[in-house]
């Protein structure tokens, strides 16, 4: 019932051989999602709103950058009462913090168009050094790119006082993303 995931992050930018400069974040073929587990059960949801600057040319991912920024208020539970609690300052404390953001700081290649993002997830004041693994789909000028990645709620402070119990609502939030890139 009480998400908490970024997933966040701009989880991503990876690199190809197909030569293509990457500044451009498709919106309407991108989402954001994540599960969490409430009492064992599996809850789904995910962000309406979220946006990104971006600089990546594949032929020198090493000087990728780019940053993700995700509207907390954008969460969507599939429940009213869940979007509405997670707002609130045990959670994400949107009136104090509105955004959450994944800062990329290197993508490295893995090989058979798989790459190692790492950046800096900050959410409700905390910011943590997150990795994940990415795949980049090049189709002509676009790309997508995708994957996911565990990101742990209670380091960045989500889900305090009764919520912080792990028997109650997991840790552990996936967060799998699906970005449209273009040129």
């Amino acid at each position: 019932m009480k998400p908490y995931a970024l997933s966040l992050l701009w989880l991503c930018l990876g690199t190809s051989a197909q030569a293509a400069d990457y500044r451009q974040l498709d919106l309407a073929g991108s989402y954001l999602h994540f599960t969490s587990r409430q009492m064992g059960v599996p809850v789904d949801g995910l962000f309406r709103k979220f946006n990104a600057s971006l600089a990546f040319d594949p032929a020198v991912p090493a000087q990728a950058k780019g940053q993700l920024r995700i509207d907390l208020a954008s969460i969507d539970t599939g429940n009213r009462e869940a979007n509405e609690e997670v707002l609130g300052p045990q959670w994400f404390d949107v009136k104090r913090q509105p955004e959450a953001s994944f800062e990329l700081r290197q993508i490295q290649p893995l090989g058979a168009d798989r790459f190692q993002v790492n950046g800096l997830m900050s959410l409700k004041g905390s910011s943590q050094p997150i990795s994940f693994n990415t795949q980049l789909k090049a189709s002509g000028k676009q790309a997508v790119m995708e994957g996911s990645f565990v990101l742990k709620r209670l380091d960045f402070k989500v889900g305090e006082g009764l919520w912080g119990d792990v028997g109650v609502v997991a840790n552990e939030v996936t967060v799998q993303f699906h970005l449209l890139l273009g040129p």
